[in-house]
């Protein structure tokens, strides 16, 4: 790796890296910038059904596509003594792993994953990257240390499978592999071709075609899946490793033009340079230490979706370029909610406002009968529609946007959209969502779905359906009339500006009337709901106070901020509920329905300490040190789980496990903008 590069941005994982434990519970993540990945234990094993080293993302139907799932590593020394760099080994209940214990330091440098193995006087080196936009993995290897020259076998083993498939599922009939410069891995209705190519020396290939049986995925285990799996190999490529050099393996399922376009070295070059303009765009405060690390966390995120060709034709025809917000990784799609509450922290805060501006034009080319889509699902071309806030965050993300830019062309093209947006809400849309005229304020629901950010659903069961008048719905509601008001005013349309204007003010009059709880001095998570009010102590109500526009009076804000802090509040955000509710899950683990269970009932969410600190630095202005004090979790956490990014949910409770997708945009999103809203610390 190129140290002027990568001076200020790496991470070390030295402790207790013996540990399987450790080597197996912390996992790295690379991205190419169209939905693919690679991903792994840094014990180099498959922990989970969506591990590999090539997932590629394919034309829809396919989707994200399980290529090249395991690499197993043999460095043969000169005196014939075989050691293994990668892969487990049973004996009877024992599990110990060879590579592991070889294993000097694992690192990210400028976000890339890198391990440095000694053994018997020789230090090897190995890295792994995607080159941008392509589906294709590099894996390098460099023999830093050593008095001979060494021999390297690398055995690919793989299941072709879409990356949410069982892994129980039957291997695909009559695997080819076909020899030559690149070689050529098919099989009987494939989803693709994957091309392997050696760059190095004395490159052999042994036909020794194997199965690799009774694979175990603990991590599948612990959330209650089935764990067991096989893989398939051809056989084994062999090349020598001399003192100083570096050799590849290059995997693909691109054209052979495109994976040969450049050498590995090239590859690599262009990959560090493009996360080198990464930096060198963002603010000058986030060009190093964590505040980069997680400039390149955000990179992962932001995507040209490979698979929905026809809107990706229709963009070019008119010079544009789609692009959205992968959720989280690894089993998460592009959702409108999470991109709109995401694009401040990983676009404006990053220097990336020419992708925040095609982000806002390819979200408002879906607009559909006055709401967002709320997702995409994997394979398909059409999004779903069952969100009541995705809409509401629109408005959120297009007034951050605005303001750091001053766009008004893109706020023209829009503005059409924003106002169609609030009509359809206040005439009534989808799903129940529309506005009450006796009060002003928005309800929504309808029976079987789930509308709101809690969103758990498992077997036809809703957990937190929240039917009625949610208080965030109405926090981002009146949010949403302020801000299209006064774009109109900037438009000069100044009698629609004050119809708008007369909407919210009826909005926080009703607001303030009705969702304040006073035996609770809190408030209602939600009124007028099937069985009446809710009075659950949820982090939404801190909504009401951290938007730009706070709904709720300003003399309740002391209230509700002391009562989130004294019982939402942890070290790595939010609590969904507040401990002694009668729902109240102290650990998201277990089965699907036992996580679904606890998903919004306790469950600690990382992406909710930006609201949480937008509201306290509302109450205590100019207390940065204050602030930063509350990130101090989430910063330590970077080196835990998905090994420089911040995790979807935690546990409850001491000690915070970390939990759900190694890697979520909201997470990384806000952990950044609120680092960079504080003044350094000293």
């Amino acid at each position: 790796m190129n140290p002027a590069v990568t001076a200020s941005v790496v991470r070390r994982v030295e402790p207790h890296v013996h540990d399987p434990d450790v080597a197996l519970g912390r996992e790295w993540l690379v991205t190419n910038g169209i939905g693919g990945y690679a991903s792994a234990s840094i014990a180099g094993l498959g922990t989970r059904k969506y591990h590999g080293l090539l997932v590629s993302a394919l034309p829809n139907p396919l989707g994200r596509t399980v290529m090249l799932n395991h690499l197993v590593e043999t460095v043969v020394l000169d005196d014939g003594t075989r050691v293994q760099l990668s892969g487990e080994e049973r004996t009877g209940s024992r599990l110990s792993l060879p590579g592991v214990e070889h294993l000097k330091e694992f690192r990210l440098e400028a976000g890339l994953p890198v391990w440095t193995f000694q053994l018997d006087g020789h230090v090897i080196e190995k890295s792994v990257l995607m080159p941008h936009r392509q589906n294709t993995t590099l894996l390098l290897y460099r023999l830093l240390e050593g008095r001979s020259r060494l021999r390297l076998e690398l055995r690919p083993a793989l299941h072709f499978r879409h990356h949410e498939g069982e892994l129980t599922t039957e291997l695909q009939p009559n695997y080819r592999y076909s020899l030559g410069d690149v070689h050529e891995i098919t099989c009987d209705n494939g989803p693709a071709t994957l091309r392997l190519r050696a760059h190095g020396t004395e490159v052999a290939f042994q036909q020794q075609a194997e199965e690799l049986t009774e694979l175990h995925y603990r991590i599948e285990a612990e959330r209650g899946y089935r764990h067991e799996g096989r893989l398939w190999s051809p056989g084994v490529l062999t090349m020598a490793l001399p003192p100083g050099d570096t050799v590849a393996l290059v995997a693909s399922t691109e054209p052979i033009e495109t994976m040969n376009a450049m050498s590995p070295e090239e590859a690599v070059a262009a990959e560090l340079e493009r996360r080198a303009r990464l930096l060198r765009r963002a603010p000058r405060e986030a060009r190093k230490g964590v505040a980069a690390e997680l400039v390149l966390a955000a990179d992962q995120f932001i995507v040209t979706p490979a698979g929905r060709q026809r809107d990706t034709a229709r963009a070019w025809a008119e010079g544009d370029e789609i692009k959205s917000v992968i959720a989280g990784y690894h089993w998460f799609t592009d959702w409108g909610r999470d991109t709109m509450i995401s694009l401040e922290g990983l676009t404006l805060c990053t220097g990336r406002t020419q992708e925040a501006e095609s982000i806002l034009r390819t979200f408002g080319q879906y607009v559909h009968d006055g709401l967002l889509p709320n997702m995409f699902p994997d394979g398909s071309n059409q999004g779903l529609y069952h969100t009541a806030d995705a809409t509401l965050w629109f408005f959120h993300a297009l007034d951050r946007y605005h303001a750091r830019t001053g766009d008004d062309a893109l706020l023209a093209r829009l503005l059409p959209t924003m106002v169609h947006i609030a009509e359809k809400h206040i005439e009534g849309t989808r799903f129940g969502i529309g506005v009450d005229p006796e009060d002003g304020l928005l309800r929504q629901g309808a029976e079987g779905y789930q509308l709101t950010w809690m969103d758990a659903k498992c077997d036809g069961w809703v957990v937190t359906p929240r039917r009625g008048k949610a208080v965030e719905i109405n926090a981002l509601w009146f949010n949403a009339l302020r801000v299209l008001s006064g774009w109109l005013q900037y438009a000069g349309r100044t009698r629609d500006a004050e119809q708008y204007n007369r909407r919210a003010d009826q909005v926080r009059e009703s607001f303030n009337q009705r969702f304040w709880f006073a035996q609770g001095g809190y408030l209602y998570d939600v009124v007028d709901g099937p069985q009446g009010n809710s009075a659950e102590c949820r982090p939404n109500q801190i909504f009401a106070v951290s938007l730009p526009h706070p709904v709720l009076d300003r003399s309740r804000w002391a209230e509700v901020l002391q009562v989130v802090r004294q019982r939402l509040l942890t070290p790595v955000g939010l609590r969904s509920l507040a401990p002694g509710s009668a729902s109240y899950a102290p650990r998201y683990f277990g089965n699907l329905k036992e996580r679904d269970a606890a998903y919004h009932q306790g469950t600690v969410w990382a992406w909710l300490i930006g609201p949480w600190l937008d509201a306290w630095r509302k109450q205590h202005p100019g207390d940065d040190a204050g602030a930063r004090a509350w990130l101090d979790g989430l910063v330590s956490h970077l080196g835990d789980f998905g090994i420089g990014s911040v995790a979807e949910v935690f546990d409850a409770e001491i000690p915070y496990t970390p939990r759900g997708c190694i890697a979520q945009a909201w997470s990384v999103a806000e952990l950044l903008r609120q680092l960079l809203a504080c003044r350094p610390a000293p």
